[in-house]
């Protein structure tokens, strides 16, 4: 391991002690991390990074946090286990800021996802004239409800007197839409067929099988005839059938709740944010659900009280509804001495969305819509103005998404948080924040099990100095191309006004590279994905999460694993499904899982390798069979490189090429889907997509999750898209893909209002040349360095 002068690691209470971590692919690794320091660690994808920073020394801090608390509190916490490292010294509380979505709940907004919105409710409920009552008054979760109940009270000499008294509640929720913003207008015919009876399938919704319990609840509730058709109901039937309320009822012994399919299906699907359904769900709601702005709020999820009250005359949903930028500004006509301690903790918390280059969100925006990227540099702004102090903080390429102009931002608040007295660990490729590192840690020298150890540690001019991947790559830069190649057409985009695009006219190239850029929120997306997936010959590959349970693998979602199953199957004169731990071949202990998950409370449970199966999975009789002399359990844990030299020829070596292609040579056949990053499932499914020609590829960022010396591949596989007949459609911040591009479209030039214009349109020379954007002030840098 090549190392540099750590003098800044004072004494071992100074210092995070790793000694021996195994995580995934880790090779007992040992290393020494300065607290209060700013440390990054580099590597290519796959080398170990996470496994070290987030498997092993955020993982540890968790789960000693979790041990004290109650044991009462405990069974309702997710348990952690032990990571598998010999020891782990001095470790203070970590948080964890990561790009994970921000959940699907259709009532979290940006506001109140950081308490914003809440500072904004007590500002109205002092200020907003007129006075409609306390913060609560002003909340769209909060219905205005009013009633009788024993209450317990403390009076005189009878304290804990139990007394009847009348309540109101003065919530803010609109009484039409429930706070939701929004009503539903749903087409009965979407939701069942009329000439078949409940028994025959009418209910046409996903999930609801005719033999399934969803159903049962129906045909089975004593209320309807299961065999008639749902045409023939009377309507009495029709009314209980489709909008009865909850209701008792027993079915085969067994207590269950019996409610109408209509307000049923509302709230498992149409009450939950539309991009966290599975897609089949989504078509669905799609075909079956029209949705438009509450007519009651227009859209506010407030009622008239709440909207009625104003400061200046804004009422808290102009506030909510305001760019952020333009809301920064207009908190700063607000003075009232009365409150100044609140309102300077307001202009602190928006300043911060600036700060992080959220600028143009409004706080009504749902939580839900934001990028990977929005929504880890959303949960920064709790910890921005926050006091705690020597704790840790963990970050997952916090520059994803992010325009070089506002990694500059981003620098500053990392910064920021570690000379408060606080120990910040980043994961990160882009050398813009390697350079500000006080330490780097390099793992590698490559990904899977060809990483896993420590290559360097100590600063950035040792690490510039080192023989690493890292090292010799920091200072590398693409070049402009000398010529560029010549288009065959153009995709036409006419009057795109989507979010804040200004109707846009634009042409698009086909036959080339194209790379469109500008700051985060300018309009990049809505540019490209509101006008062009749908079109004949678009293929979307983006980072959204990959739709597949637990058992998920590459091998099972490429299709690889099928033709992998009948080569064992060829090759032992057995059926295929021998071959797969979901069906015949499972293990009888742990069904296939390769782990035992005991229950040990409502909501806890424990996973522990399965001791029969060895944690592959299958029964012993299965592993009895081979394939050139290995069995099933075997050939899934290959990576895709090497699985490539095992299938030499046929469909598998087919698939397998294109994962290598794609930069995913290290993964293994049977990892679990859900353990890979945005941009690993991206070129997971751009690995899928290649066998296609002529068509158009349109890829969100795909060098995120990459290392400086795999953005090269990058290059040459766009390279290989386009000269095989494709055209290339890329939204992307990285320099080296804007320099590589064959044509630029520059959108901004600011973001959100003060973005949705094509600023530029032409070569990457053109713009080093004669551009006056922000991009092309960092693209002229970038290539002149």
């Amino acid at each position: 391991m090549a190392a540099a002068s750590d003098d800044h690691i004072a004494d071992a209470h100074d210092t995070i002690r790793v000694r021996g971590a195994r995580a995934n692919n880790l090779t007992g690794v040992d290393v020494d991390i300065p607290k209060r320091r700013l440390t990054v660690f580099t590597g290519v994808s796959g080398s170990g990074k996470s496994s070290l920073v987030f498997g092993t020394i955020a993982a540890e801090s968790r789960r000693l946090i979790n041990e004290t608390y109650p044991t009462f509190i405990q069974q309702f916490m997710a348990q952690i286990g032990r990571p598998d490292v010999d020891a782990l010294e001095n470790i203070s509380p970590a948080i964890i800021v990561d790009q994970e979505r921000m959940g699907a709940n259709a009532r979290s907004t940006v506001g109140t996802a950081t308490d914003v919105h809440a500072m904004l409710r007590i500002l109205f409920s002092r200020l907003g004239q007129p006075f409609v009552g306390s913060p609560q008054a002003f909340s769209f979760n909060v219905p205005s409800v009013s009633g009788a109940g024993a209450v317990t009270i403390a009076v005189g000499k009878d304290k804990g007197k139990k007394e009847r008294r009348s309540f109101e509640i003065t919530g803010g929720m609109c009484p039409n839409c429930e706070g939701l913003g929004e009503v539903s207008d749903i087409d009965l015919d979407e939701l069942f067929d009329r000439s078949k009876s409940l028994a025959g399938g009418a209910i046409s919704v996903p999930g609801y099988s005719p033999d399934g319990w969803m159903v049962r609840g129906y045909s089975e509730s004593g209320l309807l005839d299961a065999e008639k058709p749902i045409g023939e109901y009377s309507e009495r039937e029709l009314q209980d059938f489709l909008y009865k309320e909850p209701t008792k009822v027993k079915i085969q012994g067994i207590n269950m709740t019996y409610e109408g399919l209509v307000p049923k299906v509302t709230k498992s699907m149409l009450q939950k944010d539309r991009d966290a359904l599975q897609p089949h769900v989504r078509a669905f709601v799609d075909r079956a659900v029209k949705f438009m702005p509450c007519p009651e709020c227009d859209g506010t999820r407030l009622n008239e009280g709440a909207r009625s009250s104003k400061i200046h005359g804004v009422s808290i949903a102009d506030a909510a509804a305001m760019q952020i930028t333009d809301l920064a500004a207009w908190l700063g006509t607000v003075d009232s001495p009365e409150v100044a301690p609140l309102i300077d903790a307001l202009r602190s918390a928006v300043s911060s969305f600036v700060d992080i280059g959220l600028g143009y969100l409004s706080l009504d925006r749902s939580s839900g819509t934001l990028s990977g990227g929005e929504a880890q540099r959303t949960k920064m702004i709790r910890h921005l103005g926050s006091s705690l102090t020597d704790v840790t903080y963990v970050f997952d390429e916090p520059t994803a998404g992010l325009h070089p102009h506002d990694i500059q931002r981003m620098n500053r608040l990392l910064e920021g948080l570690r000379d408060k007295g606080n120990t910040v660990l980043v994961v990160e490729h882009k050398p813009e924040v390697i350079e500000i590192a006080d330490h780097v840690v390099d793992l590698g020298p490559g990904a899977g099990r060809g990483g896993g150890r420590i290559g360097f540690t100590g600063d950035v001019a040792g690490l510039r100095a080192s023989d690493t991947l890292t090292g010799r790559h920091l200072d590398h830069r693409a070049r402009l191309k000398d010529a560029v190649r010549a288009r065959t057409g153009a995709l036409e985009i006419r009057g795109a006004d989507q979010h804040n695009l200004k109707n846009v006219d634009v042409d698009v190239p086909t036959g080339i590279l194209t790379v469109v850029t500008g700051v985060a929120g300018s309009g990049k997306s809505s540019l490209i994905h509101g006008n062009l997936p749908g079109r004949t010959g678009v293929i979307v590959v983006d980072q959204s999460p990959i739709t597949g349970n637990r058992r998920s693998s590459p091998a099972t979602y490429t299709g690889m694993l099928d033709a992998i199953r009948s080569a064992f199957a060829k090759a032992n004169g057995v059926k295929p499904a021998l071959f797969s731990a979901n069906s015949q071949g499972a293990c009888p202990a742990c069904t296939g899982l390769g782990v035992i998950v005991t229950k040990l409370g409502i909501t806890a449970s424990v996973e522990t390798p399965c001791d029969l199966c060895e944690s592959t999975g299958f029964s012993a009789e299965v592993l009895e069979y081979t394939l050139n002399g290995k069995n099933i359990a075997e050939v899934l844990a290959l990576s895709a490189a090497e699985a490539a030299e095992f299938f030499t020829s046929g469909p598998a070596r087919a698939t397998l090429g294109r994962l290598i292609d794609v930069g995913l040579g290290y993964l293994t056949l049977g990892q679990a889907l859900n353990t890979l990053s945005g941009g690993e499932r991206q070129r997971l499914k751009l690995a899928i997509s290649m066998a296609n020609t002529g068509a158009v590829y349109v890829l969100d960022e795909p060098t995120t999750g990459l290392h400086l010396a795999d953005v090269d591949n990058l290059l040459a596989l766009l390279d290989r898209l386009v000269d095989a007949g494709n055209t290339v459609i890329v939204i992307e911040h990285h320099q080296a893909v804007m320099a590589h591009a064959d044509w630029l479209i520059d959108i901004g030039p600011g973001a959100g209002h003060d973005g949705g214009r094509v600023v530029f349109e032409g070569t990457p020379a053109q713009l080093v040349a004669d551009g006056d954007t922000l991009t092309a002030q960092h693209l002229r840098r970038y290539v002149s360095s």
